[in-house]
């Protein structure tokens, strides 16, 4: 996946995003996962997530409503990372906490 065009695509839609610094390569590491560390940071309202070439962290720092762009940027979000588990082993499985939608009203104020 590429994660520059990924990012490129929600900052054209007005979330804001923040590529993060890393560790570069370096000869003196022997690693077959060098270039998989990119990671950006796309934030929207209420909502955050760290993205990188295989999957989102998504994230509130406190519990609140999610906003009309929120569930835009998770829905966007869901459709590039479409798994349901963080591995390919059967027992692994991750869940989605349940949360709300602010009324239009909420948004608007």
């Amino acid at each position: 996946m590429d994660i520059e065009a990924v990012a490129e695509e929600l900052e054209g839609k007005g979330y804001t995003v923040r590529r993060l610094d890393l560790p570069g390569l370096s000869r003196y590491e022997i690693s077959i996962y060098q270039n998989t560390r990119q990671e950006t940071l796309v934030k929207a309202d209420t909502l955050g997530a760290y993205i990188s070439r295989f999957r989102a962290t998504m994230f509130q720092k406190e519990a609140a409503p999610f906003t009309r762009r929120d569930v835009e940027l998770r829905a966007r979000l869901m459709e590039i990372y479409s798994r349901n588990r963080p591995s390919p082993a059967p027992w692994m499985y991750s869940h989605e906490t349940p949360f709300e939608v602010a009324e239009k009203e909420d948004e608007e104020a």
